[in-house]
């Protein structure tokens, strides 16, 4: 059905289960794609004869490399972008394809899953911070009985977009390695060839470990390089292009350019010009 791609990064307890999930909660079967940095951990040595597809890179390359190389290798119509710290929840692929029989043969599209997280986010449901303390009985007895809708604007893991969609926009911008940033920069190129439907679906849920898998990497300044980039915050991008977190209502209309959007773009205005001169005085 779907080729799910997932980056891994010395962290082969959480994979086990990531993979566990999808073979036990799939309705449908799909393939496997991992990319794996550096994996001395023995994720190299578990992976070798098991019969998922996988890209390697010797150092650690981060999430951009890591999905770039494996999307490469996928053979199915549609791919899923996942993190090695998610465990996929009961059906979890039927909302997904139940979103794609809603739309015309070959449409653009950017839908997530939704993360239920043992804190304060989308669906708040505690059900361990850490693998050791995984209740996975108690999260699969009531994570269907959580109310929670489809929600607009999302650009979150894990996510559903046509191969072809993906391929259109040359996948993640490797600028933003290892990562931070790089989901949005991503949904902006979607939004520039024409895709106005970023859509999180509240029916295709993962267990998320509160980014397990981010915690052992140095990471980049992506606020600042997507402004530089796009001279646009991505907290201006959210608002004002994927209104972000607000109830799903169809596809997104164009910007809505009143005086806050312009009073909120002169802002942003400023700290392109302030982080530009920083950043030749640095070079």
């Amino acid at each position: 059905m779907f080729s799910i791609i997932i980056p891994t990064f010395n962290n082969l307890k959480y994979l086990k289960l990531c993979i566990k999930s999808i073979k036990k909660n799939s309705k449908f079967n799909h393939e496997i794609i991992i990319h794996i940095n550096e994996g001395i951990d023995g994720t190299l040595e578990y992976l070798k004869d098991k019969e998922f597809i996988t890209s390697y890179c010797k150092k650690n390359s981060g999430v951009c490399v890591g999905f770039n190389k494996a999307t490469a290798l996928a053979s199915k119509k549609y791919i899923v972008l996942a993190h090695d710290d998610m465990y996929f929840c009961p059906d979890w692929d039927v909302a997904f394809y139940d979103e794609i029989k809603r739309h015309p043969e070959n449409k653009d599209f950017f839908v997530s899953g939704t993360m239920v997280q043992p804190f304060k986010s989308y669906l708040e449901f505690d059900c361990g911070k850490t693998l050791e303390e995984f209740d996975e009985e108690k999260l699969l007895k009531h994570v269907n009985q959580l109310k929670f809708e489809d929600y607009q604007g999302t650009h979150w893991q894990p996510s559903l977009i046509p191969k072809i969609t993906w391929d259109k926009v040359g996948g993640f911008s490797e600028e933003f390695s290892p990562g931070l940033g790089s989901d949005p920069d991503f949904n902006m190129k979607l939004w520039n060839i024409g895709v106005r439907l970023f859509k999180g679906l509240g029916k295709s849920r993962v267990y998320h470990f509160s980014s397990i898998s981010l915690r052992k990497k140095a990471w980049n300044n992506g606020a600042k390089i997507f402004l530089l980039k796009w001279g646009i915050s991505i907290k201006f991008f959210k608002k004002y292009y994927l209104k972000s977190d607000t109830p799903f209502t169809g596809p997104l209309p164009e910007i809505n350019k009143n005086l806050k959007y312009y009073f909120d773009l002169i802002k942003c205005k400023f700290a392109y010009i302030f982080h530009s001169i920083l950043s030749r005085k640095n070079a």
